[in-house]
């Protein structure tokens, strides 16, 4: 029971820095983007790069629920941890790519 709560408790944290990206606040919680020079932070859409971090939020939110729905099957939880991995390493390369002004 304390780990449904303690995964609805992480999954809600990260529900709100979704809603907080999307109403374009938050940028100083982007690592890279608030430690960014200028000239840096000129050649990002921002936009763009708090769009890839408020789907990344919600698909965390998603995967914080998921372990307690599990319960103690390794193997579904293996298979649930490597899809949340590919899904971050795909996060990660459109927000090094997409977010990119031209």
């Amino acid at each position: 029971m304390i780990v449904m709560i303690v995964s609805i408790v992480f999954a809600v944290m990260f529900l709100v820095l979704a809603v907080i990206f999307l109403m374009g606040k938050g940028d100083m919680l982007i690592a890279g983007y608030n430690t960014a020079s200028e000239e840096e932070r000129k050649t990002i859409d921002i936009k763009r790069l708090r769009i890839v971090m408020a789907v990344l939020m919600v698909v965390t939110a998603v995967f914080c629920t998921i372990p307690p729905l599990l319960g103690n099957d390794k193997n579904s939880l293996l298979a649930a941890a490597g899809i949340f991995l590919a899904i971050i390493f795909v996060g990660i390369i459109i927000a090094n790519t997409w977010t990119k002004k031209k």
